[in-house]
C-alpha cells in the first residue's frame, strides 16, 4: 500500500511540470496524474531498479491513459460515442504528448526513489572470506559473484599466497619444457572482477573472533571458506623432505626443468663412470597420476634434447618409477593400468612395484626391499597433506561442505574430507574441487536467506593420464580409451578447461611448436639447480 501511495504522490508531482510544458492548466489533469502515477507504480513494482524498464512502463501507461481519457471518457462525458477517428486522434494529439511525457517522467522518478530507498534500507553485506586461490576457492568466488549480481547482500574477499590460478593437470608438461610455465596459470584478478583479492599468506584463523590474520592485519568474516589445497608430505622418512624434488607449484616445475638440463650439461663433460650414471638416473616415487605423468615427461625431455649433448649415449639415461602397490595408477581400472605399465616399460622406464622409499640422500635413494638407487634426481609425488593452515589432517565436513562443529566455516578441495553417499570420501581432484566451490557458494547464500543448504553430490566424469610420446589412457563414464585416441582426448579436454581463451591459444601454440621444433635447453636460473 505504501508503494502505491508513493506512486500516486509522484504522479501528482510529475503533473506539474507537464502542465508547465504544455503551457496550460487543466483542473482534471492533477487527479489524472495521481491515478496514472499509481498505475505506473503497480506496473513497474518488480522492475523498478532498472530505470529504463521503469520509464518504459511509464510510457506504456501514458499511451493507455491517452486512449482511455481523451479518446474514450471525454467523448462519453460530452454525450458522444467515441469514434477513434483520425480527426479525433489529431485533436487529442497534444494530450498524447502530455500523457507520454508524464508516464515516462513518473517511471524515472519512481525508479530513483526505489533505488534510494533500497540503498537506505539495505543491510550491511555479509562478509565472506575465501582462503585459497586454487580450483575450489576461485570457483566459489566466481559463483558468489553471480549470486551477488542477483541481489545477494554479500561482500567477498579471496586471500591467496599466489596471485594466479594454477592449472595443475599440465604441471608435468611445464616441468619437461613442453609448455611455458606461465601459460598454465591465470591471474586471479582477471578471473574475479567483483571480488576483493588479497595477495598474502593467512597465518591463522580465529573461529571465536571470526577473523583471519594476514601479516599483521586481522580480516573479519561472517562466513569462512577454507580451500587451501595440499602440500607434499614425506611421512617423516629420513632425508626425503630435505633432498627430494616436488611438483606442486610453478616454481617446482621450473626448478626441476632447470635441474635436469643442468645435469645433462654436466654429464656431457663427465667421463663414463658411476658418477655419470648417477647424474643420468632419474627416480620418481609414487605412480599415481602426478608421478606417472612426470616420469613420462622427464623421459621425453631427456630424449628430445639429447642430440644437443653428443657426449651422452642413447642408452645411458635411466628412469625409475617406484610404487608400493602391485599396480600403477591405482585409481584406474586394472586393464588400463596394465596398458600404461607396458607402455612405460616398452620405452625403457623401469617400474619397481611393491617397494617404498625408505631413505634419501643427495646421492642415492634406498627402498624398503633393500635396493639402493644412485641418483641425482629424486622426485617425491607419493604423498600429500592439507596446507599448514588447517593442520596435519584434512578438515572433516558434513555432506553440505560445512566443517563439523562450526556453523560458519566451510571447506572444499584437497583440505576437506567430504563424505560421499557410499560411505567413503570424495577424492581430492580438480573436477571435485570446482563443483564443491559452486555448491559451497550456493549453500552460504541459502543460509543467508533462511533456507537449508544442500548436500554435495557428484559422480566422477572421467580419469585421464598422459604417458608421453602421444600416448595416454582414459576412462570416461566407463568408456575406456588408450593410445593416440586417449592422448587426443586428454589434450582436447584439458585445453577446453583452461581458464581463458588467451591461455588456450598459448598452450595450443606451445603444443604445435613442440611437434615441429626441438625443446629449449636454456637453463634460466643457475643458482637453484642444485641443492
Amino acid at each position: 500500500m505504501r508503494d502505491l501511495v508513493a506512486g500516486a504522490l509522484v504522479g501528482l508531482l510529475c503533473a506539474v511540470p507537464v502542465m508547465a510544458v504544455q503551457e496550460t492548466f487543466l483542473g482534471w489533469y492533477s487527479p489524472y496524474g495521481a491515478v496514472a502515477g499509481l498505475a505506473v507504480a503497480a506496473v513497474t513494482r518488480h522492475h523498478r531498479k532498472n530505470a529504463a524498464v521503469a520509464a518504459s512502463g511509464g510510457l506504456l501507461i501514458g499511451v493507455l491513459g491517452w486512449l482511455l481519457v481523451p479518446l474514450t471518457v471525454t467523448p462519453l462525458a460530452h454525450g458522444h460515442f467515441p469514434t477513434w477517428s483520425v480527426d479525433a486522434i489529431v485533436e487529442a494529439y497534444p494530450y498524447l504528448v502530455a500523457d507520454v511525457l508524464h508516464g515516462g517522467l513518473a517511471g524515472l522518478v519512481l525508479s530513483f526513489v526505489s533505488v534510494a530507498r533500497h540503498l537506505q534500507e539495505r543491510p550491511e553485506p555479509t562478509r565472506i572470506v575465501i582462503v585459497g586461490g586454487g580450483f575450489g576457492g576461485v570457483s566459489a568466488a566466481q559463483r558468489l559473484e553471480r549470486l551477488a549480481v542477483r541481489g545477494a547482500p554479500i561482500d567477498v574477499t579471496l586471500i591467496s599466497d599466489s596471485n594466479f590460478l594454477l592449472f595443475t593437470p599440465m604441471l608435468a608438461e611445464a616441468a619437461s619444457g613442453a609448455l611455458a610455465a606461465t601459460h598454465i596459470s591465470a591471474p586471479v584478478r582477471s578471473a574475479l572482477s567483483h571480488t576483493r583479492f588479497r595477495n598474502g599468506r593467512v597465518l591463522k584463523f580465529d573461529t571465536g573472533a571470526g577473523t583471519v590474520q594476514v601479516r599483521d592485519e586481522l580480516i573479519p568474516y561472517d562466513h569462512l571458506v577454507l580451500a587451501v589445497g595440499s602440500v607434499p608430505h614425506s611421512f617423516n622418512l629420513p632425508g626425503v623432505a630435505e633432498h627430494a624434488w616436488t611438483l606442486k607449484t610453478l616454481t617446482d616445475a621450473t626448478r626441476l626443468r632447470n635441474h635436469v638440463l643442468a645435469l645433462l650439461e654436466r654429464a656431457d663433460g663427465e667421463p663414463r663412470s658411476d658418477r655419470r650414471k648417477q647424474i643420468l638416473t632419474f627416480v620418481v616415487a609414487g605412480a599415481g597420476f602426478a608421478g606417472t605423468e612426470l616420469i613420462a615427461e622427464l623421459f621425453d625431455l631427456v630424449h628430445r634434447v639429447r642430440h644437443y649433448f653428443p657426449g651422452i649415449g642413447a642408452d645411458e639415461s635411466s628412469f625409475v618409477l617406484v610404487h608400493p602397490g602391485q599396480q600403477i595408477l591405482p585409481e584406474m581400472s586394472a586393464e588400463l593400468a596394465e596398458y600404461a605399465l607396458e607402455r612405460l616399460q616398452a620405452r625403457g622406464i623401469e617400474c619397481r612395484l611393491g617397494a617404498r622409499v625408505a631413505e634419501a640422500t643427495p646421492e642415492w635413494v634406498r627402498l624398503t626391499n633393500g635396493d639402493q638407487v644412485w641418483t641425482s634426481t629424486f622426485v617425491w609425488t607419493a604423498g600429500n597433506r592439507p596446507g599448514e593452515l588447517v593442520g596435519a589432517k584434512a578438515l572433516e565436513t558434513d555432506s553440505r561442505l560445512r566443517v563439523v562443529g562450526l556453523d560458519n566455516v566451510w571447506a572444499v578441495g584437497d583440505c576437506a574430507r567430504v563424505p560421499d553417499p557410499d560411505g567413503g570420501h570424495y577424492p581430492p581432484t580438480a573436477q571435485h574441487a570446482l563443483r564443491q566451490g559452486k555448491v559451497v557458494a550456493e549453500n552460504i547464500t541459502a543460509v543467508l536467506r533462511g533456507r537449508e543448504p544442500v548436500a554435495f553430490h557428484f559422480r566422477t566424469i572421467g580419469l585421464l593420464v598422459a604417458l608421453g610420446h602421444r600416448t595416454a589412457v582414459a576412462d570416461v563414464r566407463g568408456y575406456r580409451f588408450s593410445g593416440l585416441a586417449a592422448w587426443l582426448l586428454w589434450r582436447g579436454v584439458y585445453l577446453a578447461k583452461l581458464p581463458g581463451m588467451d591461455k588456450r591459444l598459448r598452450v595450443l601454440f606451445d603444443w604445435t611448436l613442440d611437434l615441429l621444433f626441438p625443446r629449449d635447453i636454456v637453463v634460466t636460473r643457475t643458482d637453484e639447480v642444485n641443492r
